[in-house]
């Protein structure tokens, strides 16, 4: 858990202290000014180009990758690159998500090669990732002037910190993500951005994860896509999964690894508290909301029950007015019951708000004043959605749900839904 930061300069001194990057690895970056083809010459923007670079390759690394069927061109890329036997490095960038572009591909790959030959290693060694705007094409002339100081500074870092890396990388984000866990000498260090077009099917927007610790390539792609489908695919700020999702993870193996059992446990922790990480920072987000799903004949029903409460427009906004309007959560669980097939019988059913029981053998269990205490508890789990810098605080909405159908559980993450979230998507391009 994260101490209570009061301002930026806090989070960002605490974001130092575990954002000690593993052995072998560094990170360079630049910005970049350039005008879209898509808005004219007159119109500027900026962008910043990150390089994280391993000292020496590894043919230890995974991914996991959207399912969206309109995947960006580093998607595409990223893909191919998982058969390859070697893995040196990965260029990002923020503005410009690269997707749907007749060239994508090939804009990829250029920049990719004047970064290739500025390390000195093979093209096919390297990968790239791009978030931003979808439909727009990348500055390619401009970025590939800019990719020999990016190379240069990841070269001379002498810093081996993440917290820039987890900056850089951010677009509509309001506070950088980073979480790190040491074991046994070694360390795993990841970061990640994302704050809207948030329900993904395999990752969430961009997550990189570093270790020095030793394991093989097999393990590693064994083992990510398991943690990555209990953690990240289980949170939800907008129900959109984007076609740029993706998490990447190397290890440059120098230290012994004792058990591979903690290393995965390990792992769990930090993509556990990255998920988390970015629905609080989820675009005009003021309440985080944990719904813990019991009770079900299968982890899918719980995750879905799950899903269906806080993807609900309805339940959202009660959240966001601070509105123990306990009926909505009802109503969503019955309503995605009903048309999937799970004969729930309300009377089975029991729900706790805050620990509160405010549904149980069928009916609703409220009272004046139970109201009132219900008010004051989401007022308290609560910030203002305009709110930057930093997360004040790591509280979260709990709701409680027990289906008494099974023995299975899962726990969903998601957001409220804000004036805020509304003027930040409609203003996006404007």
């Amino acid at each position: 858990m994260m101490q209570k930061s009061n301002s930026a300069t806090d989070y960002r001194n605490e974001l130092e202290s575990r954002g000690t990057l593993p052995e072998g690895f560094s990170t360079g970056f630049t910005g970049l000014s350039f005008s879209p083809a898509e808005l004219g010459a007159d119109q500027k923007m900026e962008m910043n180009l990150s390089l994280l670079l391993l000292d020496e390759s590894t043919s230890s690394f995974a991914g996991t990758f959207t399912k969206n069927l309109f995947p960006g061109a580093p998607v595409l890329l990223c893909r191919k690159r998982l058969e390859n036997d070697s893995f040196r490095g990965i260029i990002i960038n923020n503005k410009i998500a690269n997707v749907c572009i007749e060239t994508g591909v090939d804009d990829s790959e250029k920049i990719i090669n004047t970064a290739a030959e500025e390390i000195g290693c093979g093209p096919d060694q390297l990968m790239s990732s791009s978030t931003g705007v979808i439909g727009w094409r990348l500055p390619v002339s401009d970025m590939i002037k800019a990719v020999p100081e990016a190379v240069k500074a990841a070269k001379d870092d002498n810093h081996r910190n993440a917290v820039t890396l987890s900056e850089r990388i951010m677009t509509t984000d309001s506070f950088p993500k980073l979480r790190s866990r040491t074991l046994a000498g070694g360390r795993i260090t990841a970061v990640a951005k994302g704050a809207g077009m948030i329900e993904p099917n395999m990752a969430t927007m961009l997550c990189f994860i570093m270790t020095d610790l030793d394991i093989s390539r097999e393990a590693l792609r064994e083992m990510l896509p398991g943690v990555v489908a209990e953690t990240f695919n289980r949170i939800s700020v907008d129900s959109d999964q984007s076609t740029s999702d993706m998490v990447i993870a190397a290890s440059t193996n120098k230290i012994a690894c004792p058990d591979i059992k903690e290393f995965r446990d390990a792992l769990y922790d930090v993509c556990s508290e990255l998920a988390e990480d970015i629905v609080r920072n989820g675009e005009g987000t003021s309440h985080v909301i944990r719904v813990c799903v019991d009770g079900a004949a299968s982890v899918e029903d719980a995750c879905a029950i799950g899903k269906a409460l806080v993807n609900s427009p309805l339940v959202k906004t009660a959240v966001a007015g601070n509105d123990p309007n306990v009926g909505r959560f009802a109503s969503s669980i019955g309503d995605y019951c009903g048309n999937n097939g799970i004969n729930l019988p309300a009377e089975k059913m029991e729900m706790k708000l805050g620990g509160e029981i405010i549904f149980s053998g069928g009916v609703f269990r409220m009272t004046p004043d139970k109201e009132l205490r219900l008010v004051a508890y989401l007022k308290d789990c609560g910030t203002i959605p305009e709110h930057k810098g930093w997360p004040v605080h790591e509280k979260t909405v709990n709701i409680d749900i027990n289906i008494g159908m099974g023995n299975s559980q899962s726990i969903i993450l998601g957001s409220d839904l804000t004036h805020e979230y509304v003027r930040e998507n409609a203003d996006y391009r404007t």
